[in-house]
């Protein structure tokens, strides 16, 4: 097992290592951030946002907590939200989602209680959306599905929010993205987008990517 002490001295190596680069490296972030995306992902350790993009530090502003579900009522969500939209300006959000999500499978297949429990409402929300093309495909295929189709749900939902409804409404450019990350080669796969001029009630299911 990895001891915490050992991320204190990876650290300072990744640290000597960007001035040895670029002398004025930290010197240029203090200036502030003017990152270009919103990544709203899964906490699961395995998918980090920057390191899949090669995106460097005050690139991307980023949320994520299990099964990357887009609920209007959580404030943390929606305060990164508002603050990328309205201040930073961003003009892409990314709903990323990824295959094997433990989150997923525990929306669809329960096995959980607590506060995870709780906070899967939305995703088992996507399960009865979705039921019959769930049911209707082999068992080991539906929580890869589900995944696609939690992105979909998500990204729409996130396209009716307030914030996201007062961008459009004000002519500002955004648009957003629902990509899945294949964690079998790495790549991410694009499913869908949405701008100012989608008809959210017309949003179509995406296509299932995984085979």
């Amino acid at each position: 097992m990895r001891e915490y002490k050992h991320l204190l001295l990876a650290n300072k190596a990744w640290a000597a290592e960007r001035l040895e680069e670029n002398p004025d490296y930290f010197t240029r972030q203090i200036v502030g951030q003017q990152p270009e995306f919103l990544w709203i992902g899964c906490s699961d350790s395995r998918v980090a946002p920057d390191q899949l993009t090669n995106t460097e530090p005050g690139g991307m502003f980023i949320h994520r907590n299990i099964a990357n579900l887009v609920d209007p009522g959580d404030q943390n969500l929606m305060s990164v939200v508002q603050f990328a939209v309205e201040v930073l300006k961003v003009g892409h959000i990314i709903v990323c989602g990824h295959y094997a999500c433990g989150g997923i499978q525990a929306a669809l297949e329960g096995g959980v209680d607590g506060h995870v429990h709780d906070w899967l409402a939305i995703a088992r929300n996507v399960v009865d959306n979705h039921r019959d093309e769930l049911d209707a495909l082999p068992e080991d295929q539906r929580a890869n599905r589900l995944v696609e189709l939690n992105v979909h749900d998500q990204l729409v939902q996130l396209a009716r929010t307030d914030v996201v409804q007062k961008a459009f409404a004000a002519g500002q450019l955004l648009e957003l993205h629902g990509w899945v990350y294949d964690l079998r080669d790495g790549l991410l796969k694009p499913l869908m987008e949405i701008d100012a001029n989608t008809p959210l009630e017309a949003v179509s299911k995406p296509e299932k990517v995984l085979v």
